[in-house]
């Protein structure tokens, strides 16, 4: 390289002399000037778009899957690799977009991800296929994980120093709106042109945000250089074993976990790759993954609870909607239902902004499990009556209290990442891990019980079906009665009786196993809000002072925050960053 190559970039890497107030929170994150009141309000409109364009893409595919069978000529279970295809990407490609915004910036990440999202959007409009929607979603999975990132950023930007956390509270509302928008409106604009219908809508919605993002830019943040070459092994052991995870997770349920040789194999490669992964970054000098702060007692029970939350989330889009459908109603017979749990997430993120406390994350995680525990069980007396009607309190809840926790447990985990920037490529990773390997987990694993407790209620109901009961012939020779002028046969009418007795059945079996659902769902988010209290009563009463860590061996720095005096540890190589301005002086002990 030439001298004057060289010169170029070292000013490039430079770092940059901020003042306290504008210095950038994160590594390769923007800086945070003083802004007008106009300029935050635009801000914080071109957040709001961005996260709801990367969110809604995946959204309008997965709430119209049976759909899409028709349009594509396939198969139930072939249609299920869309989804599968984009939590394949999604899910690991911030092991390399944390790095990508550090050492290219922020300006360069925002155009090239969102063009690249406008392509693929437009790609769609061009798809008749199967196997190349497939390649399609998996580049939307990629776009996707950019969005997510970029969206907070400018999200923060429209909030002053005191209010940045509350700032995060909202940004992670706006992405729950996706799926309620994407069932309100998918059913008119594939009525308006078939599946080209939702690509038209969401390549609009793209090319409006990329328009949007170059008008208004983020402010610069630092850059360095953060590859290294082993960065590349980890991700190409790392994200094959996430892919084949993910591919496992999803199709053991729709043919059966013990039914298909091929499911085994994938899972037992996707846990050797990952170990791998893991080898090699245990081993590193400079890790992509800081696995000593992942294996932390209280981080792990953080993101096992970040799990379990879209397990009990997954009571919406599989409990609610399966039984819906199970009793034959469509996407376009439950708008008023998603019209509320739209009201519901909004009303969520106002009362969220309104009590979030740094200092006292412990209540609100504790009231909002209570309320999706709540609203689960009162699902759980479903009947063959039941109607979008009768769920509009119960998924209201649901859809209030996953905001409402959400907001305080990655404020949570924040704390730990701020305080060490060396922790925020692991946090990104297991972050998207959780949300949306978590949602195929949580789906897979309800669906499975699901199908269980449907079989057992079947044998159940089928033992004390006899033709000898009055009641259970009576039934049969009315069912068969509604085919007496198509069958002139009384032996023929009989079987159409029986027919129509044994899907009667399978139906109230399928009931009687959602109701199982919704009521295990309940169960799960009850224990977990009386572990997070029971937690939080023996941190203040019965557990040993905590005692503060001296520096490591390692060598790490340390630096100062402006706004707390707090030390801050920094470890050697990694550029050092200020914490959030409102970040309590000392860490608060998790409660999970």
């Amino acid at each position: 390289m030439s001298r004057r190559n060289a010169d170029n970039d070292a000013d490039k890497y430079a770092p940059i002399q901020w003042s306290p107030e504008e210095r950038p929170t994160l590594p390769g994150g923007p800086s945070f000037p003083n802004h007008s009141t106009a300029r935050r309000i635009a801000f914080f409109l071109v957040g709001s778009l961005v996260t709801l364009t990367g969110g809604l893409g995946n959204a309008l595919v997965t709430v119209n899957i049976l759909n899409l069978q028709g349009t594509l000529g396939a198969y139930y279970y072939e249609t299920n690799w869309l989804p599968a295809a984009y939590v394949m990407t999604n899910a690991s490609m911030n092991l390399l977009l944390v790095k990508f915004r550090q050492q290219y910036g922020l300006r360069a990440f925002t155009e090239f991800f969102l063009v690249l999202y406008a392509l693929v959007t437009f790609g769609h409009l061009f798809v008749n296929d199967l196997g190349t929607a497939i390649a399609v979603r998996a580049f939307h999975g990629i776009a996707g994980a950019a969005l997510s990132t970029l969206g907070l950023y400018y999200t923060l930007q429209a909030f002053q120093r005191p209010w940045r956390q509350r700032g995060i509270v909202i940004s992670t509302g706006i992405s729950q709106l996706a799926q309620p928008i994407a069932y309100m409106f998918s059913a008119r604009l594939l009525n308006f042109a078939e599946w080209r219908g939702l690509y038209l809508f969401e390549l609009g919605l793209t090319l409006l945000t990329l328009g949007a993002v170059l008008w208004l830019k983020l402010p610069p943040g630092d850059r360095f250089k953060a590859f290294r070459g082993l960065d590349f092994v980890t991700f190409a052991l790392f994200a094959p074993g996430v892919a084949l995870l993910c591919a496992a997770v999803t199709f053991g349920r729709v043919f059966w976990w013990t039914d298909q040789r091929w499911i085994g194999v994938a899972l037992a490669l996707s846990i050797v790759l990952i170990a791998a992964a893991i080898w090699v970054e245990h081993n590193r000098t400079y890790p992509l993954l800081n696995l000593r702060w992942l294996t932390n007692g209280s981080i792990a029970r953080l993101f096992m609870f970040m799990v379990l939350v879209r397990i009990v989330l997954s009571e919406q889009s599989v409990g609610a909607v399966g039984f819906l459908r199970l009793v034959g109603l469509n996407n376009d017979q439950m708008l008023t239902l998603f019209g509320v749990v739209l009201a519901c997430t909004i009303l969520g993120i106002a009362v969220s902004v309104a009590i979030t406390d740094p200092n006292h994350l412990m209540a609100p995680q504790v009231v909002a499990l209570l309320i999706m525990a709540l609203g689960a069980w009162i699902d759980s007396t479903a009947t063959n009556m039941t109607r979008p009607e009768q769920m509009y309190a119960s998924q209201g809840m649901l859809a209030f209290g996953s905001v409402m926790f959400l907001g305080p447990l990655l404020l949570t985990l924040m704390g730990s990442v701020v305080t060490n920037p060396a922790n925020l490529i692991t946090f990104s990773v297991l972050f998207g891990l959780t949300q949306n390997l978590g949602s195929l987990l949580g789906s897979s694993l309800i669906g499975t019980f699901q199908i269980w407790r449907e079989k057992f209620h079947s044998s159940v109901l089928a033992d004390g079906l006899t033709a000898l009961d009055p009641i259970v012939a009576a039934r049969i020779a009315q069912g068969g009665a509604a085919y007496g002028r198509m069958l002139t046969d009384p032996a023929a009418r009989t079987r159409a009786g029986l027919s129509s007795l044994s899907a009667a059945q399978t139906r109230e079996a399928n009931i009687l196993a959602y109701n199982d659902v919704f009521l295990l769902i309940a169960v799960i988010a009850l224990l977990a809000a009386l572990w997070i209290f029971g937690r939080a009563l023996w941190l203040k009463y019965a557990a040993p002072p905590a005692v503060q860590a001296g520096p490591s061996a390692a060598g790490p720095t340390s630096q100062t925050d402006s706004a707390t005096d707090a030390p801050i540890a920094t470890p050697a190589g990694t550029p050092p960053e200020p914490v959030m301005g409102a970040a309590s002086p000392r860490p608060q002990p998790s409660t999970t």
